[in-house]
């Protein structure tokens, strides 16, 4: 009678577990069961210890509790949802999403004041980088930014600084030779080849769609350059 009495107590919870199991969604599903798991066996355990079978009660209680164990470690070691670190310096404040590794930023001070990273382009964000020069614990940060989300904003700079220091050539203007180079043609293509290799760059490089100032200039200046030769 003693063993039927156990045996009904625990076909309830388990009964109850089922009905909730039902209701509830994935995620309290699964801590429900880390939880729940240990604690019906545990009380399974319990009551053969009271009908008199130990041997299988010290099987099953050492059981539960190893999985309860188990589940608190994990439990433990498992971030919370929803952190963010805030990391502020003299001209910056971050914020980073534990969650999904992302930054977000405010521009404390200069030009910039006020602005969000996100509402700055890239070549915004360039000239802030150039803006604090002296400030090595904004400069971390921000380039930190700027590998996220512009991956290649270090070769547009480099680019743009290579253009300022060629920007006065011994060989003066663009030739129509480096021209074609520039726009990947061959020589001799027709005026149609020409604004359609122009149009092409310019989609991917734009200023406005992140890319380069100067490689912008560079393809402008050398679709002029092969045009006027069409005039």
């Amino acid at each position: 009678m003693t063993f039927m009495f156990y045996a009904t107590a625990v076909a309830l919870v388990l009964i109850m577990g089922l009905a909730a199991f039902s209701r509830a969604d994935a995620g309290r599903l699964a801590d429900g069961l880390r939880l729940a798991g240990p604690v019906v066996l545990g009380l399974a355990g319990i009551a053969l210890l009271f009908t008199g079978r130990a041997a299988f009660a010290g099987i099953l209680l050492p059981a539960a509790l190893g999985w309860y164990m188990r589940g608190r470690a994990r439990r433990a070691a498992t971030p919370t949802p929803g952190l963010t670190s805030s990391v502020r310096t003299a001209a910056l404040e971050m914020l980073l999403d534990h969650d999904t590794g992302r930054l977000e930023g405010m521009v404390l001070a200069g030009r910039f004041e006020g602005k969000a990273l996100a509402d700055l382009d890239e070549a915004q964000l360039v000239a802030l980088h150039a803006d604090l020069g002296g400030d090595g614990e904004s400069l971390q940060l921000l380039e930190a930014y700027l590998d996220g989300r512009f991956p290649v904003w270090r070769d547009h700079v480099k680019a743009d600084a290579d253009g300022r220091k060629g920007a006065a050539p011994a060989s003066g203007p663009m030739t129509k030779e480096e021209a074609y180079k520039v726009l990947g043609l061959e020589p001799g293509a027709s005026t149609a080849e020409i604004r359609q290799a122009h149009r092409r760059l310019m989609q991917r490089l734009h200023p406005d769609l992140g890319g380069s100032t100067f490689l912008a200039a560079r393809i402008n200046e050398a679709k002029d350059v092969l045009l006027s030769r069409h005039r």
